[in-house]
């Protein structure tokens, strides 16, 4: 079952349960992912991390705004799209692939983090955040 028909599945579930903020988030996410599918084939998980991603930013400009109640239901839709998903790496998961990357490319300064990120990111895939990834590059490199 691919993540639009589960996806489509859970909402159905959620309108039969009355879930009104469940059924208006996951409506969102189908539309996007139908989209996607439509107009440029992109993959599931990078429409489910740049959606997730808006709903996060967009809950921090909320509550930097003063109105606490909409950002703490943009996080919440934030949580039902990262539901869907892969499992988050661990830090140790995430550090052996940094180190593996780092040596494959042979970088040894800061200049060099766009080299290991290039190697790093598509292994990681959905898997685990860019700042985070980024973080752990750098901290590697000694930036």
């Amino acid at each position: 079952m691919s993540v639009l028909e589960q996806v489509q599945h859970d909402v159905r579930d959620a309108l039969k349960a009355g879930e009104r903020e469940r059924v208006h988030a996951l409506r969102l996410i189908a539309n996007e992912l139908q989209k996607a599918a439509k107009e440029d084939g992109a993959d599931d998980v990078e429409v489910l991390q740049r959606e997730r991603k808006r709903r996060l930013e967009a809950a921090e400009a909320y509550r930097s705004g003063g109105r606490d109640d909409l950002a703490d239901a943009e996080e919440r839709e934030a949580e039902i799209i990262a539901s869907y998903l892969p499992a988050q790496l661990s830090d140790e998961e995430l550090g052996a692939i940094v180190g593996d990357a780092v040596a494959e490319s042979g970088a040894s300064s800061p200049k060099e983090l766009g080299k290991v990120m290039a190697i790093v990111m598509p292994r990681v895939k959905g898997r685990a955040d860019g700042k985070r990834v980024s973080a752990v590059v750098r901290e590697r490199l000694g930036a």
